[in-house]
């Protein structure tokens, strides 16, 4: 079995969006004087799918949603030559050409996108060839179901949270997420309204079920050791991305200062990236992103790294190229849950491109034994609603 060809498109959105109203979500952008609306710049609007096909006719399906015309670009024009002609299941050789092929300008970011995005196609080929799901490839079962958090809780209006959150505890949830709508630019206001959204969720959701405060890297180190000793006693279970990814010594000053675990991990790329995040003690959770952290090939060898560090792995965004990697590993002991959503253009976007995504029933999900690769398949529906880039 030879890779006979590679194919990348791109989806852009061009449907009808509802932009949230009120204060969104903290994120990097806070920082600066902009007064629009800054979740915008990390919303998610295009795609980037990746077809590669044998020559025995099996198609594997990856994505990347990182700067996705830069990815089809990259995967086009250095990836694809790599591996096409090749055995895939060579896999980790494959991975190791791109990597070491593209290290001169590639290291981080959207190339490493790039790659994740084959690899998953590579992974979901291999799968399909031997009729079996990618984590029977990884380990097999290492949970009868996986656990899910609600990942929503957008900071809105409070009764409104409040309601949303009281909708899920309803479904058989038992771990959410909320983000914070303020930072450093609002001030001590902003923190106050901060513990008051903290205070309302806790107030419906009470404190038998886990909360996890969001911050998308919109506060500094400063403002973070300022508020966290007020969040301790709304035991959350995690304080994520609390200031900027490049930030390693902002983090493990943060992981040392408080009780609340700080994680982090969806903006960092490799094992190397990783290693260096664990080394430094700058996480207590791990959350890469399997379709950005450099694919399955990386992230299998990431949860090894983090079983021996006794940090725990929880994938950023749900999807099941995460949850895959979930289902195989003890060091992942839960995953996170986007329910679908027709409010919005987000990590929901993954849902309008692909079918397939198990849906969560009393705050788990289960991974099927009989549906070989990564279980997806592309969807047609919602073609209308896309600019198609081949």
């Amino acid at each position: 079995m030879k890779i006979k060809s590679v194919r990348a498109r791109v989806y852009e959105w061009t449907g009808k969006t509802v932009p949230p109203q009120g204060n969104f979500c903290s994120n990097a952008m806070d920082l600066l004087y902009s007064r629009q609306e800054t979740m915008s710049t990390f919303r998610f609007h295009g795609w980037t799918v990746v077809e590669v096909e044998t020559d025995d006719g099996i198609v594997g399906l990856g994505n990347v949603a990182l700067a996705p015309r830069v990815a089809k670009a990259i995967i086009d024009q250095y990836l694809a030559p790599l591996v096409i002609g090749q055995d895939p299941w060579d896999y980790e050789y494959l991975w190791q050409r791109m990597y070491r092929a593209t290290h001169a300008w590639g290291r981080k970011g959207v190339t490493m996108a790039a790659i994740s995005a084959v690899d998953l196609a590579i992974w979901d080929i291999l799968g399909k060839s031997v009729n079996k799901p990618v984590f029977k490839l990884l380990g097999g079962r290492t949970k009868e179901k996986i656990p899910v958090y609600y990942s929503k809780l957008y900071r809105t209006d409070l009764k409104a949270m409040q309601e949303e959150a009281q909708t899920y505890l309803d479904q058989g949830f038992t771990a959410f997420k909320m983000r914070f709508g303020y930072g450093p630019a609002h001030l001590q206001k902003g923190v106050s309204e901060n513990l008051k959204s903290v205070e309302a969720v806790r107030e419906v959701i009470g404190y038998d079920t886990d909360l996890m405060l969001e911050c998308y890297m919109g506060w500094n180190l400063e403002y973070a050791k300022r508020i966290l000793p007020k969040l301790e006693k709304f035991e959350p279970r995690w304080l994520e991305e609390p200031v900027i990814a490049d930030d390693i010594d902002g983090y493990a000053e943060l992981n040392q200062l408080t009780s609340i675990p700080i994680s982090g991990g969806e903006h960092e790329f490799s094992l190397y990236g990783f290693k260096q995040l664990l080394d430094r003690k700058a996480v207590s959770v791990v959350q890469y992103d399997t379709n950005r952290v450099g694919g399955i090939t990386a992230a299998h060898k990431i949860n090894a790294l983090c079983e021996a560090y006794s940090v725990p792995v929880v994938p950023h965004a749900g999807q099941m190229h995460n949850y895959h990697l979930t289902m195989s590993t003890l060091a992942s002991p839960m995953s996170e849950y986007f329910p679908m959503f027709d409010v919005e253009v987000g990590n929901e976007l993954f849902y309008y491109i692909f079918d397939g995504e198990p849906v969560a029933k009393e705050g788990f999900i289960d991974l099927e034994d009989d549906k070989p690769g990564l279980g997806l398949t592309l969807k047609t529906e919602y073609l209308k609603n896309f600019n198609i880039i081949e």
